[in-house]
């Protein structure tokens, strides 16, 4: 069942987050944090996202305050919590947790977070909201294994209510602990998981929504009847198609390449997918997917 994204649970001790970033899963996760009171700062390495970000977060809270799911005042402390950096060694500085939340790319990870560690203290938890890549090696990689953690959060993350906090090899009981503190902090549930290849729900999300993909090349239904069959056959919230074009289609690519490459060819992706990221068609972020996308709503191709 989804948390209202109005009602982002306060937590007693405010810590300063910064998240690096910022993408839908970025911002959506700065406004989780910056809605239950922590200083959150955003850094995105293209000149100018960072702010964009902060304002798209305005919009949003605009909206909640509209509907009524958020005072005035709640939507006025997070903004005031909200900040853009320009710099990531400024945005890291006297960080508690740090988030990276870049493209699904080990190195890029490791480049992105490995020359910040000169700024942050010895306690601050570094997460990574990556959905398969390896906790253990990413650790091990910065040098910090035993503070490396995945924070899995799902797609939009002020709505959905799971985290995966996922333990590397060399993952600290106390990193554990405290980052499922964290998270219930939050207002989400948290699930502690091993570090395999797509953990527990990237595994299983990623096969099935495949398996949606290889109907849809086998002309089995329409993409919309295919999605409103495990939607009202199996109460899923949102079907497997649309939920691909809501993650991305260039996403759930890469995810199915490394598990495939890890676990085996039950994982390789079907050809329509490959072809439809070629194509550029990425999904919500690109107008266009397995749906058409209209003004943020999925209209059946």
């Amino acid at each position: 069942m989804s948390a209202d994204p109005g009602k982002t649970r306060p937590i007693a001790v405010s810590l300063h987050v910064t998240v690096l970033g910022t993408g839908a899963m970025g911002q959506g996760i700065a406004q989780v944090t910056a809605q239950s009171g922590h200083t959150t700062r955003l850094f995105d390495a293209a000149e100018g996202r960072a702010l964009a970000a902060v304002k798209a977060i305005g919009a949003q809270l605009e909206k909640l305050l509209t509907k009524g799911k958020i005072t005035g005042d709640q939507r006025h402390q997070a903004m005031n919590r909200l900040s853009a950096a320009t710099d990531p060694r400024d945005a890291c500085a006297g960080a508690d947790v740090v988030i990276e939340a870049v493209p699904e790319d080990m190195q890029l990870k490791v480049d992105v977070l490995k020359p910040l560690l000169e700024v942050l203290g010895p306690h601050a938890l570094i997460g990574t909201n990556t959905s398969s890549l390896s906790i253990t090696e990413l650790g091990a990689r910065l040098g910090v294994p035993e503070r490396t953690v995945g924070l899995h959060f799902f797609n939009p993350p002020p709505v959905m209510e799971l985290v995966e906090v996922v333990r590397g090899l060399s993952t600290s009981d106390t990193t554990i602990a405290r980052a499922v503190d964290f998270a219930k902090g939050l207002g989400k549930t948290p699930i502690v998981v091993r570090d395999v290849p797509g953990f527990a729900t990237s595994r299983l999300g990623v096969i099935l929504g495949a398996e949606a993909m290889h109907m849809l090349e086998m002309g089995v239904a329409s993409a919309e009847d295919i999605d409103r069959g495990m939607e009202l056959g199996y109460r899923h919230p949102m079907g497997p198609l649309k939920l691909t074009d809501l993650v991305g289609l260039d996403v759930r690519l890469a995810i199915l390449d490394h598990l495939t490459k890890e676990i085996g060819d039950q994982f390789r992706p079907p050809a329509i997918l490959r072809s439809m990221v070629r194509a550029g068609k990425l999904g919500k972020k690109t107008g266009e997917g397995f749906y058409k996308w209209v003004d943020g709503q999925p209209v059946a191709r």
